[in-house]
C-alpha cells in the first residue's frame, strides 16, 4: 500500500468559528486523502498508511461536540493497523489531539495545543514539526496566511525527506463559501507539482488579489491617466469598440471587463475607484 507520508497542521481559530487544514507530501494528490473538515464540528488529518474511515466517523463524532481525544479513542477502537496511523484532530472547541502510531516511518511525531496539532512521518527531522508551530504562532494573518507559514516552514526545515510531490489547504466556516451556499471558505490543492508549496503559495497570492479590500488610502481613482493607461486593454478585449468616448462608456467597459475577470469586489462603480493591488496587476498581466 502506497502510504501518504505527510506533514500537516490542523488548526480552530475561535474569532473567526474556522477549522482548516495545511498538508505536503510527496504523494500524488495528498488533499484528496488527508483532510477531513466539517463546520462547527472540528477536522481531522489522518495519514501515514491513511485509514480515511477515521476522517468519515471522526466527523460524525465531532459533530456531536465529542473531544478530539475521545474521539480519537472511539474511531480507532477498531483498528487492527494502528501502529501504522498517524491523525490530528481538532475538535469544535479548539481541543487538539495526535497520534503517532509505534510503526510510522522515522521521523515521526507530533505537537498537540489548545487550538492546533501538528504531525508528520518519514520527515527529515523533529525540526520540521518544531519550525511548523513557530511559524503558526509567528504569524499575523488569518488562519489561511498561518497554516500557509507553517506549510511553508515545515518544508524549509526539510518537509517530507522522500522529496516534494502534492499540498493543500482547506478551511471552513459556515455560510462562508462561494454565495454563502456552502461552508468551504478555501479548498485549494496542488495535486502533482515539483514544488507544490510554491504553486500554493501563488493560489494564496491571488485570494488576497481578489478577495481582499482595500484601505481607503489604496484606492485609486478613475481619473484621467487610470483612463489613458486602461483604454488600450479595454479597446483590445473588446468593452471599448471606439477611441472618442465619454466618462459614462468608459466606466461601462471597465465595470463589464472587471465583471469579466472577477474583481468586482476590488471595484466601486458608485464611488469611481479601483483597488490599487488589482490596478497594479492589471497593468502588469494583461
Amino acid at each position: 500500500m502506497i502510504k501518504p507520508s505527510t506533514f500537516s497542521i490542523v488548526a480552530y481559530d475561535s474569532q473567526t468559528e474556522s477549522w482548516g487544514i495545511a498538508i505536503a507530501s510527496k504523494f500524488l494528490a495528498v488533499g484528496s486523502v488527508v483532510p477531513w473538515l466539517s463546520s462547527n464540528a472540528g477536522a481531522i488529518a489522518t495519514q501515514s498508511y491513511a485509514n480515511t474511515l477515521f476522517g468519515i466517523d471522526g466527523i460524525k463524532l465531532l459533530t456531536t461536540g465529542i473531544s478530539a481525544e475521545g474521539c480519537f479513542k472511539e474511531i480507532s477502537k477498531s483498528d487492527q493497523d494502528l501502529d501504522l496511523r498517524q491523525v490530528g484532530i481538532v475538535d469544535k472547541f479548539g481541543g487538539s489531539f495526535t497520534f503517532t502510531g509505534k510503526q510510522c516511518h522515522d521521523w515521526a511525531g507530533g505537537i498537540a495545543q489548545p487550538g492546533y496539532a501538528i504531525q508528520g512521518n518519514l520527515l527529515a527531522s523533529q525540526n520540521v514539526i518544531l519550525e511548523m508551530e513557530k511559524a503558526y504562532l509567528a504569524s499575523e494573518g488569518d488562519l489561511a496566511d498561518k497554516l500557509y507559514a507553517a506549510l511553508k516552514a515545515g518544508d524549509l526545515a526539510g518537509g517530507d525527506k522522500r522529496g516534494r510531490q502534492s499540498a493543500a489547504l482547506r478551511i471552513v466556516k459556515t455560510g462562508a463559501g462561494y454565495g454563502g451556499f456552502s461552508d468551504n471558505l478555501i479548498d485549494f490543492r496542488v495535486d502533482n507539482e515539483a514544488d507544490p508549496i510554491g504553486k500554493l503559495a501563488d493560489m494564496m497570492e491571488l485570494r488576497h488579489l481578489y478577495y481582499d479590500h482595500s484601505p481607503m488610502e489604496e484606492k485609486i481613482p478613475i481619473d484621467e491617466t487610470l483612463i489613458r493607461n486602461l483604454t488600450p486593454l479595454l479597446i483590445r478585449k473588446g468593452h471599448l469598440s471606439i477611441v472618442n468616448f465619454n466618462r459614462n462608456e468608459f466606466l461601462q467597459a471597465l465595470s463589464d471587463f472587471i465583471g469579466y475577470e472577477n474583481f468586482e469586489d476590488r471595484f466601486d462603480p458608485i464611488n469611481q475607484t479601483l483597488d490599487k493591488p488589482v490596478y497594479e496587476y492589471i497593468l502588469r498581466t494583461y
